[in-house]
């Protein structure tokens, strides 16, 4: 053992007990901001012609979010569908179930409006990603 500056022991590799901590507490944070930073978007490549959700899961007022894709489907008005990226324009989080015709991200309080994707509350100042669907059958599909 050899001993730091202020008489401790330490161990021969030089990484004190506080050290360790530190660098776990370090690491902890990091991969907690992963998960708030990048959503992988690939999933939502090619969705042309694809069903993503049946328009008997969107309620008026409401929606679905479809997680494997990123997308989140509402029908602010009856009959009317549309479809956002689920990805917060802030930092990257994902926008919860249409409600009332809003979309909030829980991460920092970001609302968007079903029937635009525009930000009505922030700290998100873009609008969500928007894609064209139109309803076939009972299946809402990207246009």
């Amino acid at each position: 053992m050899t001993v730091d500056e202020r008489g401790a022991a330490m161990p021969e590799n030089g990484l004190g007990r506080r050290e360790v901590l530190g660098a776990a507490g370090v690491a902890a944070c990091g991969l907690a901001l992963a998960g708030c930073g990048t959503r992988d978007t690939k999933a939502q490549l090619n969705l042309k012609g694809k069903v993503i959700a049946k328009t008997a899961d969107v309620p008026v007022g409401g929606g679905k979010v479809i997680e494997d894709l990123n997308i989140v489907v509402a029908q602010p008005a009856q009959g009317v569908y549309k479809a956002y990226s689920s990805i917060c324009t802030h930092k990257g989080c994902a926008v919860g179930t249409p409600k009332d015709n809003v979309m909030r991200c829980a991460c920092h309080g970001s609302e968007f409006a079903a029937d635009s994707g525009k930000p009505t509350k922030g700290p998100a100042t873009a609008p969500l990603a928007a894609f064209q669907v139109k309803v076939q059958g009972d299946g809402i599909v990207v246009a």
